[in-house]
């Protein structure tokens, strides 16, 4: 949860490096509150009629920002710029080459991007 909350500190922060386990910590997280919120929209609109699916809307709005931040942070941890997300614009295949990038481990040492946020947590 700490990884999510850094995430979250860091709102539109596109420079700098971020390390695997925070993004795929913010991505499980988000994941788990889509889940819960669906389903609480589900319940509500089931007991009442109601349609509360705005409420997923508004999390997806509040959080696609520091997504995308922290998305960009990760590719530069792996050397990359963050203009790599476009590929997501590719059906299927474009998706797979991002997911590929942002599982490969940091860039050992500083790259032009800053330091490798791994080795700063170890001294």
């Amino acid at each position: 949860m700490h990884y999510y909350f850094e995430v979250l500190k860091k709102y539109a922060v596109f420079s700098g490096r971020a390390t695997r386990a925070e993004y795929w910590y913010f991505v499980l997280f988000n994941f788990i509150f889509y889940v819960a919120i669906t389903i609480l929209s589900g319940v509500i609109f089931l007991a009442s009629g109601v349609n509360t699916v705005v409420l997923l809307w508004i999390y997806i709005l509040a959080v696609f920002i520091p997504g995308l931040a922290v998305a960009v942070r990760r590719l530069h941890d792996t050397g990359r710029s963050g203009w790599w997300l476009l590929l997501n614009l590719i059906p299927l295949i474009g998706a797979i080459i991002v997911i590929v990038l942002l599982v490969l481990d940091s860039q050992p040492g500083e790259n032009k991007y800053g330091p490798n946020p791994k080795e700063l947590a170890t001294v």
